[in-house]
């Protein structure tokens, strides 16, 4: 805890600073890095008469049917309301000071409600201070800057939904403090720095204090100016690029004393674990063509944790450590149909590998997507067919695929 503490306090010399920065509040527009979703426009607004208040209320819904067929399994559909999130943003007293909530009501968005627990439904309540437009300054429980899927918003992917490594590796949502410094350039080279100290629990944490914490740095490049239309927060080329356009990234992340499987996410540990996590990734966009690549891992020396630390034969929980790949490519036409192909490539540490007792297989999945942009990512129509082959440790392997149908629309 003294860590993180001394970190903090690193902090507060540059925050001090950055209040005496003038801001031209006529173009601090809610264009804020961590804000959890791309949208369409502004929302529902209103504005107090006095200017001192702003609320915008937006909203979006995912309904999906999926139809899944697993080897030596009974084929099965499921038809759900897959993400239901409003959202509320705005400023308070001064539009240096920003704030936005974000609430899921859908059931896997909440994820199972466990006795003693409080019903997760808080993805996002952080507070922003943004004293000019290069520095952005964070409070609260929002997503960590980490990979670009990740960061990107569910409601403005391609495919129906994130890769398979993304589930596995990335990290999520934190409570912490993040600063970021944002120096992109329409037409010319440019970058970002983004930071953050937070708890390392996941959002809406309700367990006992511990000394844990996590550290995140990331840093974007953008070799050939910045994309058209905020267009590195939503995959596939909508805007539609006139010039060739670049996005270079990577990100460090370090959980010390992780409480949960997948350090934000997860299953419970007993046994607290630390790791760091490396994510790469790269984006290209021009004339309706979009490529993106990406690398993610989580590494540790013993992935193993015991499941009741005061009895070693009580067997062990594991935390998910290993490494994958992701490649995908699309294409717009004119007419606002696109068509998506994605390769994920996922392959466990050895050690969770070749575990009799989990028995965690290395799996290839291959992705291909169709859909119809009716208002740009807000109002779509999508359909996915995905195969994946799992290979298992003494060589037997499983074919798996699904069918999915998926309507979303939000403002």
């Amino acid at each position: 805890m003294k860590k993180l503490l001394h970190l903090l306090f690193l902090l507060l010399p540059t925050l001090m600073i950055a209040q005496d920065l003038k801001l031209d509040t006529k173009s601090n527009e809610l264009k804020l890095e961590q804000l959890p979703y791309y949208s369409y426009g502004k929302g529902l607004g209103m504005t107090s008469a006095d200017s001192i208040f702003q609320l915008n209320i937006r909203f979006r819904m995912q309904n999906r049917l999926t139809f899944n067929n697993n080897e030596d399994e009974k084929s099965t559909y499921e038809g759900e309301i897959r993400r239901l999130r409003l959202r509320l943003d705005g400023f308070v007293g001064n539009p240096k000071f920003l704030y936005v909530i974000q609430l899921s009501f859908a059931p896997k968005d909440m994820g199972t409600t466990k006795e003693g627990e409080p019903i997760n439904i808080i993805r996002d309540a952080a507070l922003t201070y943004r004293p000019n437009e290069h520095w952005n300054f964070i409070f609260g429980q929002t997503k960590l800057p980490g990979n670009r899927q990740r960061i990107n918003s569910s409601g403005a992917l391609q495919l129906t939904d994130r890769s398979i490594n993304n589930a596995k590796f990335n990290i999520d949502r934190d409570f912490g403090i993040q600063a970021y410094y944002l120096q992109e350039k329409k037409n010319a080279f440019g970058y970002n720095i983004k930071t953050a100290v937070s708890t390392g629990r996941g959002r809406n944490f309700s367990g006992s204090e511990s000394d844990s914490y996590a550290l995140t740095g990331r840093v974007e490049l953008f070799p050939l100016g910045s994309f058209s239309k905020n267009g590195a927060f939503f995959e596939g080329d909508l805007a539609r690029e006139q010039t060739p356009k670049l996005m270079l990234s990577g990100t460090f992340h370090r959980n010390n004393k992780a409480q949960n499987s997948q350090g934000q996410t997860g299953s419970k540990l007993v046994e607290p674990k630390s790791f760091n996590s490396l994510m790469l990734d790269g984006i290209v966009k021009y004339n309706g063509w979009a490529g993106m690549i990406s690398y993610m891992n989580r590494t540790l020396d013993d992935a193993l944790s015991l499941k009741d630390l005061e009895n070693t034969a009580s067997g062990y929980n594991y935390v998910f450590a290993g490494q994958g790949m992701d490649y995908q490519l699309s294409y717009l036409f004119p007419s606002n149909y696109e068509v998506i192909g994605r390769v994920s490539t996922q392959k466990m540490k050895d050690q969770l590998y070749e575990h009799t007792d989990f028995k965690l297989p290395n799996t290839t999945q291959f992705s291909l997507g169709a859909n119809k942009y009716l208002w740009e990512h807000t109002f779509k129509l999508q359909a996915e067919i995905t195969y994946d082959k799992q290979s298992f440790y003494q060589g037997s392997t499983k074919d798996n695929w699904y069918f999915r149908l998926q309507f979303e629309i939000g403002i």
